[in-house]
């Protein structure tokens, strides 16, 4: 296929070219309606390129086919069968390949650190999740993904799941054994779902981990806005083989998906994809070259750790590790990385991706060069030298691993649209958690609907929030309370 091409980009400069008079959403009309304030911010290129995707960007009966034919180009691209678009996220796309896979009361094997939106999937389509333990660092606090032991025992003991989902690679860029994974799945003829989306690039370059299609993954999502070059809301997901059927895959998809599809995320969809396919090597060559020696000098700074290989892969821990997200461990400094994130935004205008209580990371992506990595080793220095006078932190009370999972005593759906009621945090300990709470980012829920609530997680949330951790999804952010189940409740159906 010809990858010079970018059909979505193409049919959009047509339509300016033509001059289309659109009596059609959206009502700026090219912008003409926006209140100048606004376009002095945004721009006119943002409201030029806002037209309907069907009626607009192609014909009221699509028949240019324009999606499609980039659809047909990315599935190319990274030699998957089929690839859909979508401008709702993957927080979306994994939805729509959880419902593909798995229906209401079937069972689904999940890795239990996954992503909170694959919680969402469960509570809308009441899927019964069978979790699987992650592999646990209680050194360094960190949850590795599950092995394809974990799985491959999961699917023993629940012979009729429809299929297994698990996290690859998470936001600390650890990677599950996807291959050995999917070989458990396919043995016992079930598709194993990959929720990637920090891995858009890892298709365009042999020096990074294994994608999920290359390690025989049946489905795979990804978000292009992570580490690549998509707009917000850019996610892609992928099929291959037999065991999904890829008009389901569409259906469930525009099940949930919008109706009103934003052109401007998909005409960046369409043009990384041409970046990558005519210029990925060379981009993400730089930029692991670029990611090598920022890991170098941060590692050289006083009280920084920055975590690699050794401390990240291995005999009960990650398979891989993809070296374009920097971890770094920040205790040495005598703080907590919600403190020195804060700081770095404040006195740097550092925007760290991800923080918790003992690190940070700093996404390195194709997009990086010398100015963006020196500002990032400036403050970094800084934060070293005014460290001592952030402290002291309040500090975070992590339990050991048994005592960070919770049972699971109903179905997610059942806790969440049951009858709930918020109590004190002193009182919850005891009872069914009715409400995410999620420590964001990465946004793994530390307790799910349908979870018994026990006094160590608790706790670990209740001095997380003082010590500067997020938890949005909570009914009371501040965790004074928590919204449980009035139990008890007639029809409770056992998740196991």
């Amino acid at each position: 296929m010809d990858h010079g091409r970018a059909p979505v980009l193409e049919a959009l400069a047509a339509y300016h070219a033509r001059g289309h008079v659109a009596f059609t959403p959206p009502g700026h009309k090219q912008g003409r309606g926006v209140d100048p304030a606004v376009r002095d911010v945004l721009g006119d290129g943002l409201f030029r390129t806002d037209v309907l995707a069907v009626g607009g960007l192609d014909d009221r009966l699509t028949r240019h086919q324009v999606l499609r034919h980039a659809e047909e180009l990315m599935a190319d691209a990274v030699h998957a069968d089929h690839t859909y678009f979508s401008t709702c996220g993957s927080s979306l796309s994994v939805k729509a390949a959880m419902l593909a896979v798995a229906g209401p009361h079937e069972k689904l094997v999940v890795g239990r650190d996954a992503h909170k939106s694959v919680v969402s999937g469960l509570i809308l389509a009441g899927i019964r999740p069978v979790w699987v333990d992650p592999q646990w660092d209680a050194g360094r606090h960190l949850a590795h993904a599950p092995s394809a032991d974990a799985f491959a025992r999961a699917l023993e003991e629940h012979p009729d799941a429809r299929g297994a989902l698990v996290t690859s690679p998470t936001p600390y860029g650890t990677c599950a054994d996807l291959a050995g994974i999917a070989e458990v799945c396919h043995r016992r003829g079930v598709p194993l779902v990959v929720d990637e989306a920090w891995g858009a690039h890892l298709p365009f370059h042999p020096d990074l981990p294994a994608w999920a299609m290359d390690a025989g993954a049946d489905v795979c999502v990804t978000s292009v806005h992570k580490m690549g070059s998509g707009l917000e809301q850019g996610s892609v997901f992928h099929l291959q083989g037999d065991l999904v059927d890829p008009a389901l895959l569409a259906n469930r998809a525009d099940l949930l998906g919008t109706t009103s599809p934003s052109v401007p995320v998909l005409a960046c969809l369409d043009g990384w994809r041409r970046q990558m396919a005519l210029h990925g090597r060379a981009l993400l060559d730089g930029a692991l070259e670029l990611a090598g020696r920022v890991r170098e000098a941060v590692g050289r700074i006083d009280g920084l750790h920055v975590n690699g290989r050794d401390d990240f892969t291995g005999e009960g821990r990650s398979a891989d590790l993809d070296p374009l997200p920097v971890v770094f461990e920040v205790p040495g400094l005598g703080i907590t990385g919600y403190r020195a994130a804060d700081w770095l935004r404040e006195h740097h205008g550092l925007g760290l991706h991800l923080a918790d209580h003992r690190r940070l990371s700093a996404q390195l992506t194709h997009a990086d060069d010398e100015d963006t990595v020196k500002a990032l080793l400036t403050g970094l220095r800084a934060l070293a030298d005014h460290a001592a006078e952030l402290g002291p932190c309040p500090q975070v009370d992590v339990p050991p691993p048994p005592e960070l999972r919770l049972e699971q005593v109903c179905l997610p759906r059942d806790a969440c649209f049951g009858r709930v009621e918020d109590v004190p945090v002193a009182e919850a300990p005891g009872r069914v958690v009715a409400e995410m709470l999620t420590p964001y980012p990465p946004g793994i829920p530390a307790a799910l609907p349908g979870e018994r609530l026990t006094e160590p997680v608790l706790q670990y949330l209740r001095t997380g929030v003082e010590a500067g951790m997020y938890v949005p999804d909570a009914a009371d952010v501040r965790l004074r309370t928590v919204r449980v189940v009035v139990e008890p409740v007639d029809g409770w159906d056992a998740a196991r």
